[in-house]
């Protein structure tokens, strides 16, 4: 964030600066105004580009194994250039590598689901998959497991079939 901030600052000191320099190479042509609009519409532009481009920048910086499996594309009143080119601004992301399985159960897959959302902190959250009923629960504190990796105090919910969730936690490990 504060990089962000920096960029802002320094992208408005740059075009008013270059503002000037058309208004002296122009004699005064350019009107006085155009150098503080100058500097905000390099304000916007560069925070605009950092929005659009936050996804894919937090995305490359993953670490090995972790794996996106929904993205939230966000459209907002104030922002009406959202409606035509849509933004991430949250995602779902799957710990590939953190996929662990009990022999007596292998439909079910306890799995890291990382959440990533722009200007908040990863949080994550173990959830547990039966990819072959489709079924997918929050693992608490409450939750036991047997001898058999039965589990015991499961609050289950059903998921649909094609959710991303499900399909990238239950995708064969290679």
């Amino acid at each position: 964030m504060l990089f962000e901030l920096i960029a802002t600052i320094s992208a408005a000191v740059g075009a008013a600066g270059v503002a000037i320099l058309l208004r002296r190479l122009t004699r005064g042509w350019l009107a006085r105004w155009f150098v503080p609009v100058a500097a905000g519409a390099a304000m916007l532009g560069v925070t605009i580009v950092n929005e659009y481009t936050w996804y894919e920048r937090t995305r490359d910086s993953l670490p090995d194994g972790v794996v996106v499996a929904n993205v939230h594309r966000s459209q907002e009143m104030y922002r009406p250039w959202t409606y035509l080119f849509p933004y991430v601004d949250r995602f779902a992301a799957i710990d590939r590598a953190s996929i662990r399985t009990h022999p007596d159960r292998p439909g079910q897959r306890i799995v890291q689901l990382l959440f990533y959302g722009r200007w908040q902190q990863p949080r994550q959250a173990t959830i547990v998959v039966d990819c072959a009923r489709g079924l997918r629960a929050r693992l608490t504190g409450a939750v036991g497991f047997g001898p058999d990796g039965e589990l015991a105090n499961v609050n289950w919910h059903k998921v649909a079939a094609d959710d991303p969730v499900q399909r990238a936690s239950c995708a064969d490990l290679s």
